[in-house]
C-alpha cells in the first residue's frame, strides 16, 4: 500500500498541475483551444466552431480525382484542443525516452500544487479535515450547475441514452470487467492505506459500518450522476459536429484535457464553464493527494515513532512534498505525459486487486474470521452482518483472486504456425474437410513467406488448412 500511494502521489499532483495550466488559461475572453488560428496549430486543424465553413455552398464541388485527397484531408483531421494539449501545453516528444525539455509553465504549475497541498496538511488531520469539507463538498455544487447547463443544450438526450444504454456485447469481455474491478478500488481508495490512515484517527467505538455503507452508495451515485453530466454535454458536441457520440467520448487525460475542453467551446460564456469544470477538477485532485500525502507522512511518523519525530510532523510533511515536487519535475518534460501514463497503468489499476485479494485472505485466514469479528463486535457492540462474513470468507476472495483461471495458460499459446505445432503442442482432433472451417494462422501477415531451402530451391510456405 506504501508503494502504491508513493507512486500515485508522484504523478497524481502532476494531473493537478495540469488542471491549474488550464485553470489560468480560461481566465481570458476567448478560450485558447477554440479556434486554429494560434502559431502551434497546423493544418489539419479543425475546430467544431468551423465546421460551418466545411459545408458552406460557396465552396466548389470535390472533381472525382480529388474525392480520395478531400477524403484523406477529411480522415486527418485534428481538433484544436487537442493540438493545444499535444502541441502547446506538453510539446509532446516523438518517443518516451526523448525527454526534451522541461516545460517551465508545468513547472510552476507543479510547484504551486505541491504548495497548497503542504500548506493544508501543515497541522496533519486538524487542517485537512477542514480543508476537505470545502473539497468534497463544493464539486456538488459545480456538478449540479454544469448538469442543468448540460440538460438544456440540444443533443443532450442523446448523450444521456447512450450513456445509460448497455452494450450486452461487452459483458463477456475479461477487459471490461477488468476496468470495472480496477475502477472501483480506485474510487473507493481500497488497498491505497488511505482509509487505514484516516479510519487510525477515529475514535474507538465510531461507527465504522454505517461509515462504509454510507460511503460506498455515496460514491457509486456520485460517479453516476456525473455520467450524467459528462454525457449530456457530449451529446451536445456529438449533435453539433452531426457524428455519433461514441466518436467523440473519450477516456482518461483525454477526455478531461481534449474532449471535455472542446465540448465547452460550444457554450455561451465558455470561459465561465471552464473555469468551473477545472476548479472542480482542481478541488477533487486535492482531497485525493490529501489523503496519500498524509498515508506517507502516517506510516513513515508511526514506523520511527521516536518522541522527536512525533513533534516534527510538519517537517517530514515538508520533506515528503518537496521529494514528491522533485520526483514528478521529469514528468514535466516532453515525454512525461508517457511516463505518466505508464504509472498511472501499472500503479494502481491490477495491484490495487491482488493487494486487496492478499489483504482479505490475510485477515480471514490468517488473522483468523473468529478473531475479527470478535474485534468488530468490540468496538460496534454488534458482529458484522452474516453477509458481509459470507463475503469476506468465500465471495470476494474468489471473485478477486479467480485462481484457478489465473494458474492456467491460455489455450491459444505455442507456436504460431501450424506447421511447428508438433509435440505436445499438436492438435488432439485434426480437423477434416467436411467440419466446414478453416483454421487461420496468429499472424495472418505471417502466413505465406517465401523460404530458401538447403538446397537453394524456393519454396512457399503456406500455413492455411
Amino acid at each position: 500500500m506504501m508503494v502504491v500511494s508513493t507512486y500515485i502521489g508522484i504523478y497524481y499532483n502532476v494531473v493537478i498541475c495540469i488542471a491549474f495550466y488550464y485553470f489560468f488559461s480560461s481566465m481570458t475572453p476567448v478560450l485558447p483551444w477554440a479556434y486554429c488560428n494560434n502559431p502551434w496549430n497546423t493544418p489539419d486543424c479543425v475546430g467544431v466552431l468551423d465546421t460551418g465553413n466545411l459545408t458552406n455552398s460557396s465552396r466548389p464541388i470535390a472533381r472525382p480525382s480529388n474525392l480520395s485527397h478531400l477524403l484523406n484531408h477529411t480522415l486527418q483531421r485534428t481538433s484544436p484542443s487537442e493540438e493545444y494539449w499535444r502541441l502547446y501545453v506538453l510539446k509532446l516528444s516523438d518517443d518516451i525516452g526523448n525527454f526534451g525539455e522541461v516545460q517551465l509553465p508545468l513547472l510552476g504549475c507543479l510547484g504551486v500544487s505541491w504548495v497548497v497541498v503542504f500548506l493544508c496538511l501543515i497541522r496533519g488531520v486538524k487542517s485537512s479535515g477542514k480543508v476537505v469539507y470545502f473539497t468534497a463538498t463544493f464539486p456538488y455544487v459545480v456538478l449540479t450547475i454544469l448538469f442543468v447547463r448540460g440538460v438544456t443544450l440540444e443533443g443532450a438526450f442523446t448523450g444521456i441514452m447512450y450513456y445509460l444504454t448497455p452494450q450486452w456485447d461487452k459483458i463477456l469481455e475479461a477487459k471490461v470487467w477488468g476496468d470495472a474491478a480496477s475502477q472501483i478500488f480506485y474510487s473507493l481508495g481500497c488497498a491505497w492505506g488511505g482509509l487505514i490512515t484516516m479510519a487510525s484517527y477515529n475514535k474507538f467505538h465510531n461507527n465504522c459500518y454505517r461509515d462504509s455503507v454510507i460511503i460506498s452508495i455515496t460514491n457509486c451515485a456520485t460517479s453516476v450522476y456525473a455520467g450524467f453530466v459528462i454525457f449530456s454535454i457530449l451529446g451536445f458536441m456529438a449533435n453539433h459536429l452531426g457524428v455519433d457520440v461514441s466518436r467523440v467520448a473519450d477516456h482518461g487525460p483525454g477526455l478531461a484535457f481534449v474532449a471535455y475542453p472542446e465540448a465547452l467551446t460550444l457554450l455561451p460564456i465558455s470561459p465561465l464553464w471552464s473555469l468551473l469544470f477545472f476548479f472542480m477538477l482542481i478541488l477533487l485532485g486535492l482531497g485525493t493527494q490529501f489523503c496519500l500525502l498524509e498515508t506517507l507522512v502516517t506510516a513513515i511518523v508511526d514506523e520511527v515513532g521516536n518522541e522527536w519525530i512525533l513533534q516534527k510532523k510538519t517537517y517530514v510533511t515538508l520533506g515528503v512534498a518537496v521529494a514528491g515536487f522533485l520526483l514528478g519535475i521529469p514528468l514535466t518534460s516532453q515525454a512525461g505525459i508517457y511516463w505518466l501514463l505508464l504509472m498511472d497503468n501499472y500503479a494502481a489499476s491490477f495491484s490495487l486487486v491482488i493487494i486487496s485479494c492478499i489483504m482479505c485472505v490475510s485477515i480471514m485466514y490468517i488473522y483468523g474470521h473468529r478473531s475479527y469479528f470478535q474485534d468488530i463486535q468490540m468496538m460496534l457492540g454488534f458482529p458484522p452482518p452474516l453477509f458481509f462474513q459470507i463475503c469476506w470468507r468465500f465471495v470476494s476472495p474468489a471473485i478477486i483472486f479467480r485462481l484457478k483461471n489465473a494458474t492456467k495458460p491460455s489455450r491459444d499459446w505455442g507456436p504460431a504456425l501450424l506447421e511447428h505445432r508438433t509435440g505436445r503442442y499438436a492438435p488432439t482432433i485434426a480437423p477434416s474437410p467436411e467440419d466446414g472451417f478453416e483454421v487461420q494462422p496468429l499472424h495472418p501477415d505471417k502466413a505465406q513467406i517465401p523460404m530458401v531451402g538447403s538446397n537453394g530451391s524456393g519454396r512457399l510456405q503456406d500455413s492455411r488448412i
